[in-house]
């Protein structure tokens, strides 16, 4: 299992744009479960690495950061964006397929 993980981060809903979208994280995976706290209700864990998240400006960057720490680490694929070119006036084509 691998200690980390470096990905592209997706924007958020609450987006409009794509800033933040375009720089690489490393992110530690969990080594302990995380447990109930049976007197306030909270959600805790003894593992305070699950809090650290790494930026960095590429992909490069991040996995000689990672080895240079002695990390296991798995890249996951970032995913591109496609954009589909549409007019408001397609809405009102004749050839336009009704559902």
């Amino acid at each position: 299992m691998a200690e980390a993980r470096i990905y592209q981060p997706a924007k958020t809903a609450m987006q409009s744009g794509r800033a933040g979208t375009r720089g690489w994280v490393l992110e530690f995976t969990p080594r302990e479960a995380k447990r109930h706290d049976p007197l306030m209700g909270w959600i805790s864990s003894g593992d305070t690495r699950q809090q650290l998240r790494l930026r960095f400006a590429t992909r490069e960057e991040a996995e000689a950061h990672a080895t240079r720490l002695g990390l296991s680490f798995d890249v996951l694929p970032s995913h591109q964006r496609v954009i589909r070119p549409k007019a408001y006036a397609d809405n009102f084509r004749y050839d336009r397929v009704r559902g």
